[in-house]
């Protein structure tokens, strides 16, 4: 009777054993899942690139947003002064180096890089002193279009100067490929401004050659 009587609870047992193992299973699966700690994100090797940076990107970055807004301010004076070629020109310059402040500004933010306080403006290359800007203010029509094209050149002379020193000494690839944008595109802007003054960039510049750094 012993024997009998035992073997319907064994039977039950050896029934109840594997499903209780794989619902103990299971339940040890979906906590691990949960418990389990997320990945640390690692910085991509562009981001790292990015970062990476030195004193004369930061320089670059630092005088050429104000010598980028000089030019932009230069290119809206053209707006009702201008001739139709020197007003297109105008327009391009804005639309060209405003898009290069902004990022300018967005890699000085991630160097943790202040803007420049505006002390070095007239120390830069190719700078335009306040005289500069007055007397091109006040002109129009054809005096407009020579004074125009003589300083944008000096200005540009300028900036590829910063530009080529930032090429030599610059460490952050981003700032470097911007600097060789720079370089690309103002020596075609200059060429196309000096066959507009029929060749003769320096005519009529002025006595004390009117601007910083030329």
């Amino acid at each position: 009777m012993s024997v009998s009587s035992s073997m319907p609870g064994s039977t039950t047992a050896r029934v109840l054993l594997p499903a209780a193992l794989t619902a103990a299973l299971l339940l040890t699966g979906c906590a691990a899942d949960g418990d389990a700690p997320a990945a640390e994100p690692t910085a991509s090797a562009s981001e790292q690139a990015s970062a990476r940076h030195n004193d004369a990107d930061v320089m670059f970055a630092q005088m050429m947003i104000p010598h980028h807004e000089q030019a932009v301010e230069m290119a809206r004076l053209a707006e009702g002064r201008a001739g139709d070629g020197v007003a297109e020109l105008a327009g391009a310059i804005e639309a060209a180096q405003g898009p290069e402040i902004e990022q300018l500004e967005s890699m000085l933010e991630a160097w943790g890089e202040e803007p420049e306080s505006g002390s070095m403006d007239h120390g830069m290359p190719g700078m335009m002193s306040d005289e500069d800007m007055a007397d091109l203010e006040s002109a129009t029509g054809d005096a407009f279009d020579q004074r125009f094209l003589e300083l944008m050149i000096a200005h540009h002379e300028g900036a590829i100067e910063m530009a080529e020193t930032e090429i030599d000494g610059g460490e952050n690839p981003e700032a470097v490929a911007l600097a060789e944008q720079v370089v690309e595109d103002q020596r075609a802007e200059i060429a196309q401004m000096t066959a507009m003054l029929g060749g003769s960039p320096s005519a009529g510049t002025g006595s004390d050659g009117g601007h910083g750094g030329h």
